[in-house]
């Protein structure tokens, strides 16, 4: 009779080559043999372990019977399992030892199968099951054998542990060795305890450690076996042997490569605590940690010492966002994410990180948590959001961490990250910082918005040395460092004498300055919003949140504010001006500040007259509104919508871009799917409106039948066709229709209660709620056309376009063209080109040295004269404006018009343009 491990060490030798591995499969038992027809093992006829193999047979009769296929083998549910949890230690050793002798057989026979296939036969499991038959059922029974028996503790010896050794070194070698769950995890567990007892002599410390390194090292190539349970296990055993290398990291992303970096010269003691701190941060793998996930992981904080702790992870957070040093490549030899790719067991530890900051009250952690968030979230073609589960992990963390800086970023979240699912965290995050700091929910965003140290409306001075630093706010998304020297000259360069004696000082003015640039543009976008919700402030809270606020109020302070008095019997609009507020005339008010009630002021209930006045007051004065406000578009009901009754085709009959639509919806606060070329329905793009208890719908529908030229390579539509816009109560059942059109349908059984499902009369939508909406459709449309596009002339895919093309490009102006002209009108006479310039209906009209232009303030495409030949031009990315850069424009936001300021400009000095593709056209 051989022992545990001369029986392990034959098998491995009869799996070495594929002519063993068959001659395996093919061997008969001999006279003195018999086989076990549960597994087809051949056990000798007088063998001292006879008697556990005929165990092991019964427990394998039981456990493969259907029903306990079903739910699991439980030994001590069966006559021969109740046998076998009898036994003494020593005999439930040897009942182990004979079970994996058994595994390791099926696995050998199962090798040899393979073999008859290609190395990708795992591409074709039909045939290969099919082949395989019935002998790898046992593998489960077995497996659950073994682990059951080894968290009894069955004593084991040196010779016993080779065997065991050479068992689980011998994974990686033999093929299909996953089919079933691997006992591997309470085998490691029970060496684990022995080592603990006995210290093992040095070749087995080596192999040990060696199997260790092994199994972390396979986790990620073997990633589709779910082999992270086997890397964990692995780290487990190096960590019980007091190895240091036990940082679970892959390298091949900058910042894992840089803990691994820092970790390597760490002394023993603090190597192994960042090492037990990253092994417990892997296991982050729910939606949000327990109470005594939390509690291990402060107090392994605590051992590395939190200050430490926290500059040390804020060093590596940044790093997240670089592309990857080394390309990933998947088990099937794949690279699918690119540069982007985070391995999952790295998502697993960086949510945990997460997790251990969110007890910090710190404004620099709060601002790595939301740079986390944005980078989590951040679209990868084809892919989606990189890491979501970071992101949510980031969102909790801020939604606990206490004080008002966590709840800035928040609310700086809510405005950049556009996800539905992180819109959700968003808002429970929020809800939950409120409750803790005991601040009302619908006050906390404006109530949190961090001041980066301005001690007034734009301006933060600091003394530093024999300079004074100023950071100014220049604009929505931009700043300047200034340094003013002791005899108040300026010094445009940061000054040495800074840099050598104040440096931690003059990266905290760096960062708050990035700080800025990114808040600012996100509380633009929040004060947009409010016109829609028609919030209403005491004159004192609204002096504090908005004008006065030192960030805020830089924005404040060029909109337009509605002021109430006397209970709102009397009203009056004033801006900030020259440190008072003026009307559009430019006039001082009064407000009583105790009374009065403040809103943010909109075109809509107002007389054409005061719009006018407003629009001259901001382009005389050369203020540049944050968004359009003076200027902002008004859409009003038409007799043909009053017509149709429920439902506006104002802006129906378009050809729009799909993914450039999808953006823009995110960007508006409309839900929206990618329509893909499926059999399918989807819900029309919407956005509720819960102020007015309203939702309203812009109906689309995929375009085009052809996969991959109608389609991305994911089957995502490359286009839609549009269609009504239509409004229903809140609470109405969803319409739905197929991907590729046919009309949309509510599932809904009848009208419902009071008729909650029906339509909308158009002429019951609130004027301010059916402007905002039908500005929102306006844009989707003006923007992701593909008639805004100069060069689809030849209207696109097989000129199926043509006509739509040429309709939209030089057709009738909407509302916001129209708008648009009536800024030019009065913005061209003061322009260096003014005498070039002229209005024809829908066009700007050009007149150059060679030619004459006319842009059509729609699209900003272009025809010349003679006979309306078509010019393309293609403005490059980044720069819309051009040479129109110097030109003040009285709002942000309007891309289109810089577009056709720079063309005009361009164009009116047609003679010295270089560029030999529009030359051509010029000069044909």
């Amino acid at each position: 009779m051989r022992s545990f491990r001369a029986e392990v060490e034959w098998l491995l030798q009869q799996a070495a080559t594929p002519e063993s591995r068959a001659a395996f499969l093919a061997r008969e038992p001999g006279p003195d043999e018999e086989i076990l027809v549960q597994d087809g093992y051949i056990l000798p006829r007088v063998d001292a372990t006879a008697h556990h193999h005929r165990l092991i047979s019964g427990a394998l009769r039981e456990g493969l019977r259907p029903s306990a296929q079903r739910r699991g083998l439980k030994l001590k549910d069966t006559e021969p399992g109740q046998d076998i949890l009898a036994l003494s230690g020593e005999e439930s050793w040897s009942v182990v030892s004979a079970a994996i002798v058994r595994r390791l057989a099926i696995q050998v026979r199962m090798a040899a199968i393979a073999d008859r296939y290609s190395p990708n036969s795992l591409g074709h499991p039909d045939t290969f099951y099919n082949d395989m038959g019935d002998i790898g059922k046992p593998f489960g029974v077995l497996s659950e054998l073994v682990a059951t028996l080894m968290r009894r503790d069955p004593p084991i010896s040196e010779d016993d542990m080779w065997g065991l050794l050479r068992w689980m070194a011998a994974h990686e070698n033999v093929r299909f060795v996953s089919y079933g769950w691997s006992p591997e995890s309470s085998v490691v567990n029970r060496i684990i305890r022995h080592i603990e007892v006995e210290k093992p002599s040095g070749d087995v410390y080596d192999e040990l450690e060696s199997l260790g390194r092994s199994y972390v090292s396979q986790s990620q190539r073997f990633a589709w076996l779910h082999c992270q349970e086997r890397e964990k296990t692995g780290v487990l055993l190096l960590r019980a042997l007091g190895s240091k290398q036990l940082i679970p990291l892959e390298p091949g992303e900058p910042w894992s490569d840089q803990v691994l970096t820092d970790m390597r010269d760490l002394p023993a003691d603090e190597s192994r605590v960042w090492s037990q701190l990253f092994l417990h941060a892997w296991s982050a793998t729910a939606s949000k940690p327990s109470r005594k996930w939390l509690k291990t992981g402060k107090a392994l904080v605590d051992a590395i010492g939190r200050e430490a702790f926290v500059t040390t992870v804020l060093a590596w957070f940044p790093l997240v966002e670089r592309p990857r040093t080394l390309p990933y490549v998947n088990e099937f030899g794949y690279d699918v994410e690119g540069e982007d790719k985070i391995i999952e067991k790295h998502i697993d530890m960086l949510r945990g990180l997460c997790w251990l900051l969110s007890e910090e009250v710190d404004a620099a952690v709060a601002r790595a948590l939301g740079s986390m968030t944005l980078s989590a979230y951040r679209r990868v073609p084809g892919i989606g959001p990189r890491m979501p589960k970071v992101g949510n992990a980031a969102i909790y963390a801020l939604g606990n961490m206490p004080g008002l800086d966590a709840i800035g970023q928040l609310a700086f979240l809510k405005a950049k990250v556009k996800a539905l699912p992180a819109q959700k965290q968003i808002e429970k995050a929020l809800t939950a910082a409120a409750e803790r700091e005991g601040l009302p929910r619908d006050e906390i965003e404006e109530m949190a918005v961090p001041a980066y140290g301005l001690a007034e409306v734009g301006v933060r001075r600091e003394t530093l040395g024999d300079f004074t630093a100023e950071l100014a706010v220049t604009g929505t998304t931009s700043t300047e460092l200034r340094w003013r020297r002791a005899d108040g000259k300026m010094q445009k360069s940061v000054p040495k004498a800074v840099k050598e004696n104040f440096a931690d000082d003059l990266k905290e003015l760096k960062a708050a300055a990035k700080d800025i640039q990114k808040m600012l543009p996100a509380q633009r976008d929040r004060i947009d919003a409010l016109a829609l919700g028609q919030k209403s402030w005491p004159y004192a809270i609204w002096a504090q949140r908005y004008l006065d606020h030192p960030l805020v109020g830089t924005l404040a302070r060029r909109l337009i504010w509605t002021f109430r008095q006397d209970g709102a019997e009397t009203t009056c609009d004033a801006t900030w001006l020259d440190g008072r507020l003026v009307d559009a005339d430019g006039t001082a008010i009064n407000v009583e500040t105790s009374s009065a009630t403040v809103v943010l002021w909109h075109p809509i209930g107002h007389n054409h007259d005061e719009i006018i006045a407003w629009r001259r007051f901001f382009e005389e004065h050369e203020i540049k509104q944050p968004f359009k406000q003076a200027h902002r578009e008004l859409y009003l009901l038409t007799d043909a919508e009053r017509n149709t009754g429920t439902y506006s085709n104002r802006y129906a009959a378009h050809v729009i871009r799909q993914h450039q639509f999808n953006a823009l919806c995110a960007a508006r606060g409309w839900r929206n799917k990618l329509r893909l070329m499926v059999d399918d329905e989807y819900p029309p793009a919407s956005r509720d409106l819960p102020e007015w208890n309203l939702r309203a719908e812009f109906w689309v529908e995929g375009v085009g039948e052809e996969y991959g030229i109608d389609t991305n390579d994911t089957g995502s539509y490359l286009y839609l066709a549009t269609d009504q816009v239509r409004f229903y109560r809140l609470g109405a059942a969803e319409n739905r229709a197929h991907a590729g059109g046919g009309g949309y349908e509510m599932r809904a059984p009848g009208p419902g209660d009071e008729n909650i499902n029906e339509p909308l009369p158009l002429v019951e939508i609130p004027p301010l709620v059916f402007s905002e909406i039908m500005r929102d459709v306006d844009l989707f449309v003006g923007v992701a056309s593909v008639g805004n596009d100069p060069t689809w002339q030849d209207g696109g895919p097989e000129g199926r376009y043509r006509d739509y093309w040429s309709t939209f490009s030089f057709g009738e102006l909407s509302a916001s063209a129209q708008s648009r002209r009536e800024l030019l009108e009065r913005l061209v006479p003061r322009l260096k080109i003014a005498e070039r310039c002229s209005f024809d209906e829908r066009f700007l009209v050009v007149r150059g040295d060679l030619r004459s232009y006319k842009i059509h303030l729609g699209s900003s495409n272009i025809l010349m004269t003679p006979n309306d030949e078509y010019l393309c031009i293609v403005p490059g990315r980044g720069r819309a404006a051009g040479a129109a850069d110097g030109v003040f424009l009285p709002f942000e936001g309007d891309e289109r018009l810089a577009v056709i300021l720079s063309k005009a400009f361009l164009l009116a000095d047609d003679t010295k343009i270089n560029d030999p593709t529009i030359v051509s056209q010029i000069r044909r």
